[in-house]
C-alpha cells in the first residue's frame, strides 16, 4: 500500500479547479553529505528549484546551516514582495501608465518566541515611470493588499503590514 497521499486527495473536490492547486517538494540535502547540514532544495510545480539554508548555530554547529542560501522565512518575505510588486506593476500597466521600474523593500519584525511569525512588515515601494500620479500608485498598492496579493493577505493574519512609496519620474 502506498502511504503517500496526493494533494488532490486532501482537498475537497467540490468546485476544485486545477489552477487552484499549487505543489512544491522540499527535500533536506544534509543527509547527502553536502556542505551544509541544514540545506534544503525546493522543487516547484512549475519546474523551478530554490535552495534554502539555515543560519549557523554557534552552540551546536551540526544543527545549523552555513548561510549558503536564503533562510526559509526569507523566501516567504521575498515571495510576498514579488507577489505585491507584480500586482502593482500590472495594475498600473492596465491603467495605461508607463512603468519603467518597480522596487519594493521589505522590512519585517518577528515574534521573540516560537512560533516566530512576522508581527510587523513594512513595504516601501519605489515606482519609476513617465507621468505616473502618486494617487495611481497608492491605489495600486491598496488593491494589491486588499484584494490581489495572496501572500500579503495571508501574512496580515499575524502581522501588521504598513506601506509607503516614492514615485520617480523617468
Amino acid at each position: 500500500m502506498d502511504n503517500k497521499r496526493s494533494l488532490q486527495a486532501t482537498i475537497p473536490t467540490f468546485k476544485l479547479k486545477s489552477t487552484l492547486i499549487m505543489e512544491c517538494t522540499v527535500s533536506w540535502t544534509g543527509a547527502l553529505g553536502t556542505r551544509s547540514g541544514m540545506g534544503f532544495v525546493a522543487e516547484t510545480g512549475s519546474g523551478h528549484t530554490l535552495m534554502m539554508d539555515g543560519a549557523p548555530d554557534e552552540a551546536k554547529s551540526e544543527n545549523g546551516g552555513l548561510n549558503l542560501a536564503p533562510r526559509p522565512l526569507e523566501t516567504v518575505l521575498a515571495g510576498t514582495g514579488g507577489c505585491t510588486a507584480y500586482d502593482v506593476v500590472l495594475i498600473l500597466k492596465r491603467g495605461r501608465h508607463v512603468v519603467t521600474g518597480c522596487t519594493v523593500k521589505l522590512s519585517a519584525v518577528r515574534a521573540e518566541v516560537d512560533p516566530k511569525v512576522f508581527t510587523h512588515i513594512n513595504m516601501h515601494f519605489t515606482v519609476t515611470g513617465k507621468g505616473i500620479p502618486a494617487v495611481a500608485v497608492e491605489r495600486a498598492i491598496a488593491m494589491s493588499h486588499d484584494k490581489y496579493c495572496s501572500a500579503s493577505i495571508m501574512l496580515a493574519k499575524t502581522a501588521e503590514i504598513t506601506t509607503s512609496f516614492d514615485v520617480i519620474e523617468g
